[in-house]
Formats: structure tokens, sequence, C-alpha cells
């Protein structure tokens, strides 16, 4: 006679306010989705030299154009000290240049090279196709659905004390 396998004992979750539990549950899930799309996005942008966020700086630029580099930080999450080396790195690639404000001494403008709107956009549209991929487990209705779910789950954590 075969028994069953002996499972896991349950983790038990914090009994806290309700739905917490649920809560638990997407932001795990949340998260396996965002590694799992960024590891395929990842590795093909690695393959042209970049980290992810050199490529945001360069995308950013590509379709915003020059911006003060307090604009870049706050579009791509990073600290004031971060974009300032990711700068210098894609400064001494080639990719980008600085250029003075010329109504604010102190502020600068990141520029795109010749060299770095080249990559961007031979890069590009392969990387849109690519995040297109990724997503196809979902309909473009339930992809709309998930952005706007996903956008007022930013906001109202962004509110949050």
């Amino acid at each position: 006679m075969k028994t069953a396998p002996a499972r896991k004992p349950r983790v038990s979750t914090p009994t806290g306010e309700p739905g917490q539990a649920t809560a638990l549950k997407l932001f795990v899930v949340l998260s396996r989705a965002h590694n799992a799309i960024n590891a395929r996005l990842d590795s093909n942008i690695a393959s042209h030299g970049l980290t992810g966020t050199e490529f945001g700086i360069l995308e950013v630029l590509h379709h915003k154009g020059p911006l003060l580099l307090g604009e870049i930080q706050r579009k791509i999450l990073v600290t004031s000290g971060g974009i300032t080396y990711l700068m210098d790195r894609l400064v001494e690639k080639g990719l980008v240049k600085r250029e003075q404000c010329p109504s604010d001494r102190r502020a600068r403008y990141a520029v795109l090279t010749p060299a770095g709107d080249a990559l961007i956009r031979g890069i590009f549209p392969d990387h849109a196709r690519r995040i297109a991929q990724a997503m196809a487990g979902l309909t473009v209705r339930e992809q709309a659905m998930a952005a706007k779910l996903h956008r007022r789950l930013g906001l109202a954590a962004a509110n949050e004390p």
C-alpha cells in the first residue's frame, strides 16, 4: 500500500487585519512576476554592454529628449548619488553628454550623443518586442486592467505614511 508523501507543514501567516494573507500573496506574486520579466529583459540589455538602469536612462532620453539630471532621477527611481554615478559611466562610454542649463548654472542636462542615440534606436524596438512577449500571458484587455490596478496600487502605497 502506497502512502502519500509527507506534506510540508504550512507556515502560519500572521493573523492581523482582514485581507492580510491575500495582500502577502499578491506581494509574492507581483515580486516573482517582476523578477521573471526583468531576468528576460536584463540578459538582452547586458548583451549590449548596459545595465538595466543605464538602459533606462538612454530610453527616457530617447523618448523625452534632454532632461535635467533630477528629472531623470525621479523617472528611473535612483538616488542623487546613483544618477551621478550612472551618468559618469554613460559619459565614459560616449553615450551621453552633460550640457549646462542656460537658466541655472548649477543645473545640467543629460543629452544623448550620436552614439547613444544610435544604440538606443537600434535596441529599443527589440526590447519593446520582448516586453510584449513577456506580457503575452495576458490578453491586451487584461494587460490594460493590470496596468490600471498596478498604477492605483502604486499611488496608494506612495501615499501611505
